[in-house]
């Protein structure tokens, strides 16, 4: 800067332009496989995903599964209905969380009155263009996974396409949000990661499933005492989007919305299958698996996310009073703690739906990359992906695609709790005038 005037940034010389594309062109037999071209291959995969959504809502027929059940419930609260055992669709009693009901209900306007259902496809095929661009700016970020697997990630499921532009579910609704959460985190964003998050679980509950990580993450980076008001956000936004509900019947709305144990039908579980209905009906097989869930979250928060040598207790700490000095997590850590969790989740969940897929299909490389085995070479995890996508895509599912994703389950399960510890950021310097926290 010289007399008040900015000194605009002069492009890059036409050399250094040459000399990147024709690095680019020495290297085009490896841009599949190294990980500084993510950006490249994803945005060429997310371009051809336009083609690809278009192609699907036009050509492949469209299912009615849930889509006229939301609308009939929005539509009950349109009406002045605002008790939540009164509203129900064709499905059954609505069982989501307030932000659903605002969110479907512009929807419902917007489609005229849920009719125009192809209007429906394409606004999810926008959905489903966000999500790929959050999800693509995360792994752009870690740099952890080869570009070629991105490949896996959006053009060859079928089932994903499906759940997003064939049956218009709300899944995608809320993974769009909790991918926009994780995004957020990553910029060091945390209040207003924590609000999207919140907004997230509000179209759905199965976003709890990132909640031990985030809380995890939440008492590293600022101590107990500064974590409150964060989760305080949380509930707020909880209580503010259902108070038009609880004032008129809170048990009703707080039994209907966070149902933790509302009872699944046999005939659609995808990963239970070779049990016995009444084996998968018990409320004592229900009561394992929770307490196997527990045990695992509990595990990889002992003895895989915190630092060794650090107290559990540390955390409840502010960084500057613990015995080790405070280092903040790195992107991969943040990514890989938050993905952990939800995937434990879905390893002990009492079931899984076909639309259930979406919860956890878009971490899964990230996991399978960040696993410890070495044996685990790319080819295996690409067999790993495609067994997955293969149970998920098997209906009704049978015997062995149930027996097949739990093993899967289990390869990764193993590989994460086997990975070596990611070294953490290193600390920032002291300065004699202290700087701007810029985590919020």
């Amino acid at each position: 800067m010289a007399g008040g005037v900015v000194r605009k940034k002069s492009p890059a010389p036409p050399s250094q332009v040459w000399g990147r594309l024709r690095t680019l062109w020495q290297e085009k037999h490896l841009i599949l496989f190294k990980a500084e071209y993510t950006l490249l291959v994803a945005s060429l995969l997310w371009f051809l995903e336009i083609g690809i959504n278009i192609w699907v809502i036009q050509k492949v027929a469209y299912t009615e599964i849930d889509w006229k059940a939301y609308m009939d419930e929005v539509e009950g609260v349109i009406n002045g209905t605002y008790d939540y055992t009164q509203l129900k669709g064709d499905t059954g009693p609505l069982v989501y969380p307030a932000g659903f009901v605002y969110i479907f209900t512009a929807l419902y306007y917007i489609t005229s009155h849920g009719l125009n259902i192809r209007l429906a496809q394409y606004l999810f095929a926008v959905f489903y263009l966000i999500t790929l661009l959050l999800v693509f700016r995360i792994y752009h970020r870690t740099k952890k996974v080869p570009p070629f697997v991105f490949f896996f990630v959006c053009c060859a499921s079928y089932r994903i396409h499906s759940i997003f532009v064939l049956r218009l579910f709300n899944d995608p609704v809320a993974m769009m949000l909790l991918f926009g959460a994780v995004n957020l985190f990553l910029d060091g964003r945390w209040s207003l990661g924590c609000g999207l998050y919140s907004l997230a679980v509000s179209v759905k509950m199965n976003v709890l499933l990132f909640a031990p990580g985030l809380l995890f993450l939440l008492l590293s980076e600022f101590g107990l005492i500064k974590t409150i008001p964060k989760l305080s956000l949380c509930a707020a936004i909880q209580l503010l989007l259902g108070l038009p509900f609880l004032m008129d019947n809170p048990i009703g709305y707080l039994s209907r919305a966070f149902d933790l144990g509302r009872q699944f039908l046999f005939k659609w579980t995808v990963n239970w299958r070779f049990l016995p209905e009444w084996l998968f009906l018990s409320r004592y097989f229900h009561l394992l698996l929770l307490a196997a869930h527990l045990l695992a979250l509990l595990l990889f928060a002992l003895r895989r996310w915190k630092r060794p040598g650090e107290s559990i207790l540390d955390l409840l700490k502010e960084p500057g009073k613990r015995k080790l000095p405070a280092q903040k997590h790195t992107v991969d850590q943040i990514v890989l703690i938050l993905f952990v969790s939800n995937f434990i989740g879905m390893c002990f969940s009492r079931s899984l739906h076909y639309q259930f897929y979406v919860w956890y299909f878009h971490t899964l490389p990230f996991l399978l990359w960040s696993g410890g085995v070495k044996k685990l070479a790319h080819l295996l995890r690409v067999l790993i992906l495609g067994l997955i996508e293969l149970s998920w895509n098997t209906y009704p599912s049978t015997n062995y695609s149930s027996v097949a994703l739990h093993v899967c389950h289990l390869i990764i399960l193993l590989s994460l709790w086997l990975a070596p510890a990611e070294a953490p950021a290193p600390a920032e310097p002291r300065r004699d005038e202290p700087a701007k926290d810029k985590r919020q």
